[in-house]
């Protein structure tokens, strides 16, 4: 007796649609084929598209700490609403994942109370280096975080003998925030108070090519794997043109969407995040990196902050915007304005973040693989509404515009836990595994 048959829908494989049924059986795609088993549960996935399970690379959750901004459990629900089997959960909680103690404390909170699967960044510090080399088995860990500019606490490595340490020593891929904190401080004179336009002034095209060079400069020194976080300006587009191989990066759906300084002025300091959404120019320059498959992953740096918080005045305000929940539904809808081929969207989101970060048994639908998928429909069209976005923060950049292309289902180890927007059964996810 199967456990779920997948019918009538066209499945992503081997970079085609093919019109296939798929059994699923123990959490594993037991046979893809015609399928007239005895099964327990059926969806059909008539007029829709059953994807790989889509992985957000880039996410904060804020437990333990901004539990009241969010935690494990409700940016979890966040990420299956959206289409999303698994996530990459940043360290910079409160106290921050930078010592094996907290990185279990983590995996024991999110134990039973997560809807996705998960894995923690290990986040560098100036004097934790000696542990970086340690993480290559440890359970649950996709990378290491390392923050060179504008970070909490002990984890900005700002100090180029220390960035060099943090590579040197690591075994894993070493995850960057790329902002230079010695231009960042030099640049606070330009901050005008109350101003969020002054956002991309201060924080500057030089501020990020200037630490995205040397973060390329010291990595390829060591021949270590470095993943650049949400690049910004076309100076980076075109140098990580030149420097692949190791060295990958991501784009995020927001930079690809609204541009400066229209969504200053829309929006206020809800478009504010670290790096900045910077004039349509190097928008432009992102879709170009995107369309000639230049980046790497698309991940939402989903980071929310409680309104009460994001309204206060700038440059108080803090930096970030949800994100995990839209991913899918803002990414289809530029399949669907023909900006990238859904293609393209499945190499960013499933197949490559299985092969940068060495993810087992995801990212593709074959026999053996686990039975992560994420069903859309290309055709219909959602309203995001700030009332409908599961995160505690309780809204969206999107709120109120339509998009066309949405996640249907979200399917996880073969259990169905979104259907048509409504989440269901218990938070069963599981710690990815990687692949040494």
């Amino acid at each position: 007796m199967l456990d779920l048959i997948i019918k009538n829908g066209q499945c992503f494989i081997n970079g085609k649609l093919e019109s296939k049924d798929i059994a699923v059986k123990e959490g594993k795609i037991f046979k893809i084929g015609e399928i007239n088993e005895g099964t327990k549960e059926v969806y059909d996935a008539k007029k829709q598209i059953v994807l790989p399970g889509c992985i957000d690379t880039q996410t904060h959750f804020r437990e333990p700490g901004s539990t009241d901004t969010e935690d494990l459990h409700s940016g979890s629900r966040a990420a299956v609403a959206g289409g999303i089997t698994a996530v990459f959960e940043m360290p910079n909680t409160n106290p921050p994942t930078s010592n094996l103690k907290e990185f279990q404390r983590k995996l024991d909170l999110a134990k039973s109370r997560m809807y996705c699967n998960y894995a923690f960044y290990f986040g560098a510090t100036a004097d934790n280096v000696s542990q970086l080399a340690e993480l290559k088995d440890l359970e649950g860990c996709c990378g290491i975080k390392l923050f060179v500019g504008s970070s909490t606490g002990n984890l900005l490595v700002a100090l180029e003998e220390d960035i060099d340490k943090v590579f040197q020593n690591s075994s894993k891929v070493v995850a960057v925030h790329s902002e230079d904190e010695e231009i960042l401080n030099k640049n606070k004179k330009l901050i005008k108070t109350g101003d969020v336009h002054s956002h991309p002034v201060w924080r500057s095209e030089e501020c990020a090519i200037s630490s995205t060079r040397r973060i390329v400069r010291i990595a390829e020194k060591y021949k270590k794997k470095a993943h650049v976080l949400h690049i910004t300006t076309k100076q980076e587009v075109d140098f990580l043109s030149q420097h692949k191989g190791n060295i990958t990066f991501e784009i995020t759906p927001q930079h690809l969407t609204i541009y400066a300084p229209d969504c200053y002025d829309k929006l206020g300091s809800y478009a504010q995040m670290n790096p900045p959404i910077r004039d349509k120019s190097h928008y432009d320059r992102l879709w170009y990196a995107v369309k000639h498959n230049i980046n790497d992953t698309i991940g939402s740096d989903h980071a929310p902050h409680l309104k009460i918080n994001k309204e206060k005045e700038y440059p108080n305000s803090p930096s970030g915007m949800p994100g995990v929940q839209t991913l899918m539904p803002v990414m289809l809808n530029h399949v669907n304005d023909g900006k990238l081929s859904l293609n393209q969207l499945v190499n960013l989101v499933c197949e490559n973040p299985v092969k940068i970060f060495g993810i087992k048994n995801k990212g593709f639908i074959k026999e053996g693989y686990d039975a992560d998928f994420t069903i859309i429909d290309m055709d219909k069209k959602i309203l995001i509404k700030n009332e409908n976005i599961e995160s505690k923060c309780g809204w969206s950049p999107f709120n109120n515009v339509e998009f066309k292309g949405t996640p249907m289902a979200t399917i996880i180890s073969g259990k169905i836990k979104m259907r048509e927007g409504k989440i269901l059964g218990d938070p069963e996810g599981t710690p990815l595994i990687f692949d040494n």
